[in-house]
């Protein structure tokens, strides 16, 4: 008798400590970088998330978000809007 079924992926916890931010977190850019490839723009972060260049992201779930390089530079103290 054979097993058709597909092996589930492993999913891959986060080891560090403090444990990374969640995929679905506000903060998701502050989890550890596996994977970068500055030549392509882009990054994989340890909680599945694919963040480029301009900041925009795909999550593992395959939403994608658009840049958010404003929001972000806003939210640093010493920068001011243009």
């Amino acid at each position: 008798m054979s097993d058709n079924t597909a092996p589930s992926p492993a999913i891959r916890t986060c080891r560090h400590v403090p444990v990374c931010p969640p995929a679905e977190a506000v903060d998701r850019d502050a989890a550890h970088v596996l994977a970068a490839h500055p030549e392509q723009g882009w990054s994989l972060l340890c909680n599945g998330v694919v963040v480029f260049e301009d900041f925009g992201e795909i999550l593992p779930d395959g939403h994608c978000t658009g840049s958010r390089h404003r929001e972000l530079a806003m939210a640093v103290p010493h920068r001011r809007a243009s």
